[in-house]
């Protein structure tokens, strides 16, 4: 059945939706009345709330009745959100009267025997000149009588499983209530050794993900599962959404000071001259104050810009705080379990004047030194809003756990010693 029923016009289905409301007082009933599910009464003005829907008065049996709905096809985005709402659902479906499917059946029936009653006096005078050929004739018409039937019931059968066939079940739910399905890994058909993840969103195609070749393995081994993968390759579509009002400007941060910043105007924007090193990169764009910035963004943060999942005010802290001298920057920061603050060094090299930082691990040997940025420099220095370990966390992060996965040196002296 397609398109809406009047309601007005059959007070049947009334009567039929306050007898399903008495048996679920509590619940907001969704009732199914072609292809939308529509609410009324103190259901409609609920539901209108929680799915920010609009609400319309229809008369109803000569009673000026709210009613709010949505397609069907919609179901699946807005159940979770009366869900988390709080609200008990009852779905009441449509179907389809039994009787309507038997006239239709026979009123077919019908129409096939009119036909072949009209091809008999065509048969008479085949058989009349040659007897042989219309008996095959007669056999090969009721042959195909009797498959275009059993086609018919195969049809009606095929239409009946596929209405009650179920929905897919999700691989996983977000914590958006969104729901997550066909995630899986395939083949590149133009390199063979490239092997992809994607997966749906709420119905929705996700970006495929080049895999890691370890992960490949685990997967085929079925040791990762979806939602691993998931939180591997997409895991800002995994966190949870910040409240669209966010991005209404201007955002206020913490300044370096105890004072605040405000944060006029931040977006993204892909450079465009040649001339620079960065051209074709996607970049942010701020404005705090009087003061304009901008910076290459990394995959990471542009997903979490797009998917809503971090404040313009917290992308600023991130990307601009070592210029702003944010101490909410540098927290980020953090040196490597083990690792004595005391071995960090941060001196001006007395070989070209620059500031630079590195550490002494021990056993596991001194790090190279690395020049530190104006800002940087500035922070520590100057607005105290950054620490030496911090510092050291940033310029040389990578490379101190680097060697503290490594064989210590006087492990090596003594292996080399025994040999």
């Amino acid at each position: 059945m397609s398109g809406k029923e009047n309601v007005a016009d059959n007070p049947a289905i009334l009567l039929r939706y306050d007898e399903m409301k008495r048996k679920h007082p509590d619940a907001i009933l969704l009732f199914r009345l072609g292809d939308f599910y529509e609410t009324y009464r103190e259901d409609a003005e609920r539901s209108s709330k929680i799915l920010s829907i609009t609400t319309t008065e229809r008369n109803i049996g000569g009673e000026n009745m709210k009613v709010a709905g949505f397609p069907h096809n919609a179901l699946d985005s807005y159940l979770p959100k009366l869900v988390r709402a709080g609200a008990r659902v009852a779905i009441c479906e449509q179907l389809d009267d039994p009787r309507l499917k038997k006239e239709e059946r026979q009123s077919h029936e019908k129409e096939q025997s009119i036909l072949t009653d009209t091809d008999m006096p065509k048969k008479k005078k085949e058989k009349a000149q040659q007897e042989e050929p219309a008996k095959t004739a007669k056999a090969a018409v009721e042959e195909k009588s009797a498959t275009e039937k059993k086609n018919d019931v195969k049809s009606d059968d095929d239409r009946e499983a596929q209405q009650e066939r179920k929905p897919r079940e999700p691989q996983m739910v977000t914590v958006n209530g969104e729901k997550v399905t066909h995630g899986h890994a395939y083949q590149s058909k133009t390199n063979p050794e490239g092997w992809y993840f994607t997966a749906k969103l709420d119905g929705q195609q996700l970006k495929p993900q080049k895999m890691d070749p370890a992960d490949l393995a685990a997967y085929q081994k079925k040791e990762l599962t979806v939602p691993q993968l998931m939180e591997r390759y997409y895991p800002t579509k995994l966190m949870a959404k910040v409240p669209e009002t966010a991005y209404q400007f201007p955002n206020v941060i913490a300044g370096p000071d105890k004072g605040t910043l405000t944060v006029d105007k931040f977006n993204v924007y892909k450079e465009k001259d040649e001339q620079r090193p960065d051209f074709g990169k996607y970049k942010f764009y701020a404005q705090i104050g009087e003061q304009k910035m901008s910076a290459v963004a990394s995959r990471q943060d542009l997903n979490a810009y797009f998917d809503r999942v971090m404040t313009p005010g917290q992308l600023v802290e991130k990307n601009f705080g070592d210029r702003l001298h944010l101490k909410s920057h540098y927290e980020q920061f953090s040196l490597p379990e083990g690792v004595d603050p005391k071995s960090v060094r941060v001196a001006k090299d007395r070989s070209d004047g620059l500031w630079k930082v590195s550490a002494d691990l021990g056993e596991h040997g001194r790090t190279t030194k690395k020049e530190i940025s104006f800002d940087d420099g500035f922070s520590l220095f100057k607005t105290k809003t950054a620490t030496r370990e911090q510092i050291a966390a940033k310029y040389l992060g990578d490379e101190i756990r680097t060697m503290l996965a490594a064989p210590s040196m006087k492990t090596e002296q003594a292996a080399s010693m025994k040999m």
